[in-house]
């Protein structure tokens, strides 16, 4: 197993890469020995994007609504939202929810 250890060096403060047990500048030839001071650490990123819609019911009275065709009970009343959900340089999302139903769904720009 190879664990590669990322530090600065303290002379340049170019990062050193891990060889042999010891911690090497590229730059200016800096060695140290890795000691139990250097302890590697693991972040854990998240696979699942959460996206939280209307977490209360009561909120729904506070939103703007819209005159839009349900596609699940076909009333022509729905409320709306907006969420930034991909990159932010690329258009939010709008999100409905029916008046009736509370069928919930989206629509891309």
């Amino acid at each position: 197993m190879r664990i590669n250890v990322a530090m600065f060096c303290p002379e340049c403060k170019t990062m050193m890469i891990s060889s042999g047990g010891q911690l090497k500048c590229r730059k200016c030839g800096y060695i140290r020995n890795i000691d139990g001071a250097d302890q590697m650490t693991r972040k854990k990123k998240r696979t699942h994007k959460e996206i939280v819609i209307v977490e209360d019911g009561g909120k729904m009275k506070t939103l703007p609504t819209i005159q839009i065709r349900c596609p699940k009970c076909d009333n022509n009343l729905a409320v709306w939202w907006l969420r930034q959900l991909r990159a932010a340089d690329e258009s939010e999302v709008r999100f409905f929810r029916c008046t009736e139903c509370e069928h919930t769904w989206r629509q891309y720009d």
